[in-house]
């Protein structure tokens, strides 16, 4: 969305608009393959005029309305392992504290390892209907564990409430069921699984206001979408149905 008519291919090659944390950021892309993932594209330069190359990584990437092969069990559960590995590789590498990291989707918490923080269904690649590499690093910061398995639920149950997710979502999506599937698929402790409803909570608030700052400064592009998705009522909406399910989705996860 934020870069959308400004990314090419030529070849073997991905041109983009680099983020202003671009330097750091292919630091951390190439030490994330010293640390044995590969599932990221690997950055080749810098150009003069501000844009980035990185290698293409083949494979499927779903768009809205997502088709109901990405939402099948065994893709939501690959998704899971796949952020797993990302953060065993990202925790054995020192976030670079010079570096001022976007705070806009940032875990406010904090941490010492570098999160993707947007794994939308857009930013994954599979291959044989199973997750296989994660695109698209420009919000990448700081932050903890389950704050990254929050915001990527936010996508990938999805946790929505119905009227939210019949949207671009298939009809019949088992969010307690599918929260589950993500949270094993990762891995989460059971520390890990306690917390996530309180996260996903404050990962859905920092999304509204991530919104709400870019349609304040007049983005087309989102001032749009929130029109075109019901508007503020439907951010209301999903925040309500959050809480109102939260016991739900920690019998859910811990059960």
């Amino acid at each position: 969305m934020v870069n959308a008519g400004a990314v090419f291919r030529h070849g073997a090659l991905v041109e983009r608009p680099a983020p202003r944390t671009a330097r750091a950021l292919h630091a951390h892309l190439l030490a994330l393959r010293e640390h044995g993932f590969d599932a990221a594209p690997r950055p080749v330069r810098l150009t003069a005029d501000g844009r980035e190359q990185l290698t293409f990584i083949p494979g499927d990437v779903a768009l809205p309305p997502f088709p109901r092969w990405v939402m099948t069990e065994t893709a939501l559960r690959s998704v899971g392992s796949l952020l797993r590995r990302l953060h065993d590789a990202s925790a054995a590498i020192a976030v670079d504290a010079c570096v001022e990291w976007p705070r806009s989707l940032a875990d406010p918490a904090g941490g010492t390892m570098l999160c993707h923080n947007d794994v939308c269904v857009e930013n994954v690649v599979f291959r044989d209907g199973r997750a296989a590499a994660l695109i698209d690093f420009d919000l990448a910061a700081p932050g903890r564990a389950v704050w990254d398995v929050a915001m990527t639920a936010r996508y990938w149950v999805p946790m929505l409430d119905p009227a939210s997710a019949a949207a671009l979502h298939p009809a019949g999506l088992d969010a307690p069921r599918r929260l589950r599937i993500l949270a094993d698929g990762y891995g989460l402790t059971p520390q890990q699984r306690a917390e996530l409803p309180d996260v996903m909570e404050q990962a859905t608030a920092s999304c509204r206001v991530f919104v709400a700052d870019l349609v304040a400064d007049g983005d087309p592009v989102y001032t749009q979408v929130l029109s075109e998705r019901g508007g503020w009522q439907r951010w209301d909406r999903i925040q309500g149905w959050l809480v109102a399910h939260h016991d739900l989705f920690t019998a859910a996860l811990l059960n």
